[in-house]
């Protein structure tokens, strides 16, 4: 090639990206927005994982209503168990087995696991 060659290649090629430079443009907005667009959605802290979040959010904050509900039960029966004199004879009476003078307590023996059930492979 010869040296004046290459001015006019440069040249051309200046031409050419000037009548182009605004399809260029646009297509790397788009690619931008492109981009932008999927780590809003996928992204770490995109909409799929703002919505998975949030769903677990609503399952633990049912739980955790669940758990305050039975720690305000089982703190109502400790109360009793303290200061309640019918519950205290109660609990004395069916886990100690306790009874007044001239009572009879009769107690029932365990009933036995049941066996599992098992099924059988018949062969004819």
């Amino acid at each position: 090639m010869g040296n004046g060659m290459i001015p006019k290649l440069l040249e051309g090629t200046r031409d050419l990206l000037y009548r182009w430079r605004r399809k260029i443009a646009t297509a790397a907005v788009v690619l931008l927005i492109c981009n932008v667009a999927y780590h809003v959605i996928f992204g770490a802290n995109g909409l799929m994982i703002y919505s998975k979040k949030r769903s677990e959010y609503k399952l633990l904050q049912v739980e955790v209503d669940r758990l305050q509900h039975e720690n305000q039960e089982l703190s109502k029966e400790i109360h009793n168990l303290k200061t309640d004199p019918g519950t205290i004879e109660k609990e004395a009476r069916e886990q100690l087995r306790y009874a007044r003078p001239g009572e009879v307590v009769f107690t029932m023996p365990n009933r036995p696991a049941a066996p599992p059930n098992t099924v059988t492979a018949r062969t004819h």
